[in-house]
């Protein structure tokens, strides 16, 4: 056999060896939903660091609440997303089977009422009778509802119109609403003709704390253990850029442009927002207080209260013995180690 012919047949049977794992390799994809919050790691999300340190082909789309992700994980659409507690309890209650593995921030002054200036609002003691608004079954929609209770007052002495962000911000600004509970960029629209009267932190004090988190079908959590360590320890790096280096998030940063090219809005309003964020650190996520110690975990613990006032609400007809199932430590234990 000539050289020339003994070399292609090498590069032949190669190829055919590589063939499977070419195979495989094409088969790493999965599909992530997220939020117009503002986080640190979005901007992994603009500069290809997910796709890069997980090795698989992700496609990133956009939604405009958790609710909408939970539909489309139910459907088979989404396999990690990007959702706050409430809307997480009300679809763990209904049977979907999702782990929260990361959690994102928890209750602060991301999210707050925002009351329209000329409302006639000063104080929640004026709150009734007026209209206010929240992306249907929200974080913001189960404190607005949970803020409403505690003053003593119920939907029927307040008027909440579950609606989608952007509407909220239209009604607001057309005066058909007199507040809304959002989220950025939302939040940054509402105060420009308008007052946070209470925010997520101040609802939390009040008995009603939330959280957001990255979930996984769980499924795909059983089965890409290192996808999820890997998407955890991305997250890590840019939490950690931005607890050490305030400078590389202003608003003239390339991380401030990074965020408002993917999440809408100003590099400014950007910055501004990663400000209002309260972050845990991943040996604090790990711990009994949020994603460890099964039904002692807080974030199970908040999943249930959740769902038991959805439930008194009538958004749910069922609260579970236990949501501990619902929750892991193991990415972000996984992901320093």
């Amino acid at each position: 056999m000539k050289l020339r012919t003994l070399l292609v047949a090498v590069a032949l049977g190669s190829a055919s060896l590589l063939t499977p794992f070419l195979a495989g390799a094409a088969e790493k994809k999965v599909v992530v939903a997220y939020q117009t919050d503002a986080l640190p790691s979005s901007v992994a999300i603009a500069n290809g660091e997910f796709a890069k340190a997980t090795g698989y082909e992700i496609d990133f789309r956009k939604f405009n609440s958790g609710a909408e992700i939970f539909a489309a994980i139910a459907a088979g659409d989404v396999q990690v997303g990007y959702v706050g507690s409430s809307p997480f309890a009300a679809a763990t209650s209904r049977g979907l089977e999702v782990k929260a593995f990361y959690l994102s921030s928890i209750s602060g002054v991301d999210e707050a009422l925002v009351v329209r200036n000329g409302s006639g609002i000063s104080s929640v003691s004026d709150l009734k009778g007026k209209k206010l608004a929240a992306a249907p079954v929200s974080t913001d929609h189960y404190q607005l509802l949970a803020l409403i209770r505690s003053i003593g007052l119920t939907e029927k002495d307040v008027q909440v119109f579950a609606i989608p962000q952007p509407e909220i911000v239209a009604s607001y600004n057309r005066g058909d609403i007199d507040g809304g509970f959002v989220w950025d960029p939302a939040l940054t629209e509402l105060k420009k003709n308008g007052k946070v009267l209470v925010t997520s932190k101040d609802v939390a004090d009040r008995g009603a704390p939330t959280f957001s988190a990255w979930v996984a079908a769980s499924k795909f959590a059983d089965e890409n253990p290192a996808f999820l360590k890997s998407f955890a320890g991305v997250i890590n790096t840019y939490y950690a850029s931005f607890t050490a280096d305030k400078k590389a998030w202003d608003g003239d940063s390339e991380n401030a442009r990074l965020l408002a090219k993917t999440l809408g809005g100003t590099a400014e309003q950007q910055a501004s927002a990663l400000k209002n964020l309260t972050l845990l650190t991943p040996e604090v996520q790990a711990s009994e207080a949020w994603l460890g110690g099964g039904d002692k975990s807080g974030a199970a613990r908040i999943l249930k209260d959740t769902a038991a006032f959805l439930k008194d609400q009538g958004k749910v007809t069922e609260v579970l013995p236990s949501y501990a199932a619902f929750v892991t430590p193991d990415a972000v234990v996984d992901a320093n180690n």
